[in-house]
């Protein structure tokens, strides 16, 4: 089990944290998650929370309001998440995309296999 390795989900849907999980675990990930409304109050303490986890990837939603938590996600980068890989996902991709164009690679959360199977493999 010490081989595997670990993925942070970072999200603020709890049955999407669950999706995600079920899919990434059956993948063979080890798997730990946060809510971003907990990060956005305080109420984590991310840098604690990822030293002790130590992530390769996270999967990281932008949701409504895009434009406020696009911001904050641009801010983590650009500070305490700037050496981590992203895998960027939303359920409304085409917003997220008019908002901060296609230089970002995001990919749909709808559920299905075949979603879920292409957000495992990213």
């Amino acid at each position: 089990m010490a081989d595997r390795e670990c993925v942070a989900v970072i999200n603020s849907t709890p049955d999407t944290v669950d999706l995600l999980k079920d899919a990434l675990e059956r993948a063979g990930f080890v798997v730990v998650t946060a809510f971003t409304w907990d990060i956005q109050r305080g109420d984590l303490n991310l840098e604690a929370f990822l030293r002790m986890s130590r992530p390769k990837v996270i999967v990281y939603d932008i949701a409504p309001p895009y434009d406020r938590n696009w911001t904050f996600l641009q801010h983590l980068r650009t500070t305490m998440l700037k050496d981590y890989t992203f895998v960027l996902t939303s359920i409304n991709v085409k917003h997220v995309e008019r908002l901060v164009g296609k230089d970002e690679r995001v990919y749909e959360v709808v559920g299905t296999a075949d979603d879920l199977d292409l957000i495992v493999r990213a």
